[in-house]
């Protein structure tokens, strides 16, 4: 199977190593699990011969929210999170929803490239949001992306 696939509670030990791979503060399989139950959370994986990454959302009314991107870090730079941020878009839009919001740490350069490349504009800014452990805590700037007005995004060439 290659391509996106649909995230399901089944999968949050993948989601889980993928996210340990990715984060300094990851979240737990068994917190993936409980996520990906509730309503209104979805996610997709990117999956060829083994998983590659994954984006799981929560869509509220007109509204939804990145909850969190991850791709092993051996993947990067493929396509992938484009192509999951593409998918989710068109799934979200097909729901009705008209506006995504998402944060991003203030050091991820590439993350906060991807999203201004799909439109993503600068919202806000949480002071000292994620925890880098002994380092210096670093800001959430908070993005969003207006589905309606950016009905024909398609993935950016990569």
């Amino acid at each position: 199977m290659t391509g996106v696939i649909r995230l399901e509670p089944a999968h949050a030990r993948v989601a889980g190593a993928l996210h340990r791979l990715s984060f300094d503060a990851p979240w737990s399989d068994e917190e993936f699990a409980k996520l990906l139950e509730q309503p209104g959370v979805a996610g997709l994986m990117w999956h060829a011969a083994e998983p590659k990454g994954f984006i799981l959302i929560r869509a509220v009314a007109d509204e939804a929210e990145i909850l969190t991107l991850a791709v092993a870090p051996a993947h990067r730079r493929q396509g992938i999170a484009a192509d999951l941020l593409n998918e989710a878009c068109r799934m979200l839009r097909a729901g009705g929803t008209h506006r995504l919001f998402l944060e991003v740490a203030a050091d991820n350069g590439a993350a906060r490239a991807l999203y201004i490349s799909y439109g993503f504009a600068m919202t806000g800014r949480r002071a000292r949001y994620y925890d880098r452990g002994t380092a210096p805590k670093v800001d959430a700037i908070i993005m969003s992306l207006d589905l309606v007005a950016t009905h024909g995004l398609t993935t950016p060439h990569h």
